[in-house]
């Protein structure tokens, strides 16, 4: 087996690759508390009814796809931010994340116009009856007015969880899904006097939380990276920069953007299928939404460890750390998929006592055990993958499973052959587990590793020719 010190460009470090589960569980936390507020915020519009459950979770869908726009840039600063650190040139990372902090604010103000004029179009096309549209369009159009500070709130996480502040992170997400769920529960039921505004009373909560997330996430990166956002980088972003930052994210973000586009359309076929089908998926997908968030979170930690290791050269150290973090992340996936598919009935009847949709829900939660270990392999060799610069390859599996095997797969087996939801599952079920595979033997085999090289060399290079005394990070700690 090659050793780190045979491969070309191999060094030591500017700064140690810190352990996985110091970086994980922070994240684990900071995702589990945001998917709570999600099932907190369900429940209470279960209250509501059940076609304000499917409602807000279709126009969760489309906001969802906005959101992706923002990631493009946190991916990419996150990845290079790694490949700098990793070589001990802190300024490089400090410039990339002012270029993707500013962009990203140009683009969630564009993104809250786009939606304020589009959302009854984007809501008719998801195939949403008059009763689903009235709770609907008023969230979508509302939320959107805040996409700019959540287009923030993603580059400030992202460059935040690179230098290792996991920690910080998850306490500022912590504080915003308390205000959020705190503050909707008083809102949306009238409690202590204040009036009762429902579905209205969840946008003032969330649009109050983000402005209180956004204010804390500039505080932390002043106080333990520096950073400041002064008026000329908004309109003065080296397009270097920004070109690295779109080829490292674009890939990346567009992939995501595909599974949610094409599960989009087949919570389209769904919706044909009843409100009480729908509403059944709704609940089914917010319980699968938790089942990923421990492989979710060594994903994104597997993730910095490779950048900041391909950074320093050290690659073949990548590739067998993210062989052990995929191990552990596949026996954590399977553990916790057993839990819920033994908790399934009581789960869902914390959402509905309809007792079609309890017993329809429990069989998809069985079907769970197969689809979530398959997409572990997805959470987290896509990542490593991007991490090294390898994210083409990704994106064109992911665009040929996701639409030839996931959707079609999903029409022909839940609607052609009428198997419903259950069918939709297999079809789900089949595109993680091919996708996932394939991209086991990519990492296996190296194929990722002359893109690594690549990375590193361009970081390298940039790091000698824009500060070629960067400071040394060989004495700093992660906290």
């Amino acid at each position: 087996m090659t050793t780190v010190s045979q491969l070309p460009g191999a060094r030591e470090p500017g700064a140690p690759a810190p352990e996985l589960l110091r970086l994980a569980w922070p994240i684990f936390a900071e995702q589990s508390l945001h998917m709570l507020t999600g099932v907190v915020s369900t429940l209470m519009a279960s209250r509501i009814g059940d076609n304000a459950v499917a409602g807000l979770g279709s126009a969760g869908q489309v906001l969802a796809i906005f959101l992706m726009g923002f990631n493009v840039l946190a991916v990419g600063a996150s990845i290079a931010t790694t490949h700098h650190l990793g070589l001990g040139d802190r300024k490089g990372a400090q410039r990339l994340a002012r270029g993707a902090v500013s962009t990203n604010l140009w683009l969630g103000a564009i993104f809250s116009l786009m939606l304020a004029f589009t959302a009854p179009t984007l809501l008719r096309w998801a195939q949403l009856t008059p009763p689903l549209m009235a709770f609907a369009l008023p969230y979508l159009q509302w939320m959107g007015g805040t996409l700019f500070l959540e287009s923030m709130n993603y580059a400030l996480c992202a460059v935040l969880r690179a230098h290792g502040h996991t920690r910080e992170v998850m306490v500022v997400i912590l504080a915003q899904n308390v205000v959020s769920a705190g503050l909707g529960f008083l809102l949306i039921f009238g409690v202590a006097g204040l009036p009762a505004l429902g579905v209205t009373g969840i946008v003032i909560a969330a649009a109050t939380s983000r402005l209180l997330a956004c204010v804390a996430l500039w505080v932390l990166v002043n106080l333990h990276i520096g950073l400041r956002l002064r008026p000329r980088d908004l309109v003065s972003i080296r397009m270097s920069d920004l070109r690295r930052l779109l080829a490292l994210g674009f890939p990346a973000v567009l992939e995501n953007i595909s599974w949610f586009a094409s599960f989009m359309i087949i919570t389209a076929l769904t919706a044909r299928m009843g409100e009480r089908t729908l509403a059944t998926q709704a609940y089914t997908m917010q319980i699968a939404s938790i089942e990923m968030l421990a492989c979710l979170s060594i994903g994104i930690g597997n993730e910095i460890i490779v950048g900041r290791l391909v950074g320093a050269g050290r690659f073949e150290e990548a590739r067998v750390q993210c062989l052990a973090n995929m191990r552990l992340g596949l026996i954590l996936t399977a553990g916790v998929a057993g839990v819920f598919a033994l908790l399934a009935p009581w789960a869902l009847r914390m959402f509905t006592a309809d007792p079609q949709i309890v017993s329809l829900g429990r069989t998809l939660i069985l079907l769970g055990l197969l689809l979530e270990p398959g997409r572990s392999f997805n959470l987290i060799i896509i990542n490593a993958l991007r991490a090294s610069g390898d994210n083409r390859f990704p994106l064109i599996a992911g665009l040929i499973s996701q639409w030839g095997i996931m959707l079609f797969g999903a029409w022909l087996l839940g609607t052609y052959w009428g198997l419903g939801l259950v069918g939709v599952w297999i079809a789900l079920i089949a595109d993680e587990w091919l996708r996932g595979l394939f991209m086991l033997q990519r990492w296996r085999h190296g194929r990722w590793l002359k893109y690594a090289k690549r990375m590193q060399a361009l970081a390298a290079a940039r790091d000698s020719i824009i500060d070629p005394h960067a400071e040394s990070l060989q004495s700093r700690t992660f906290t």
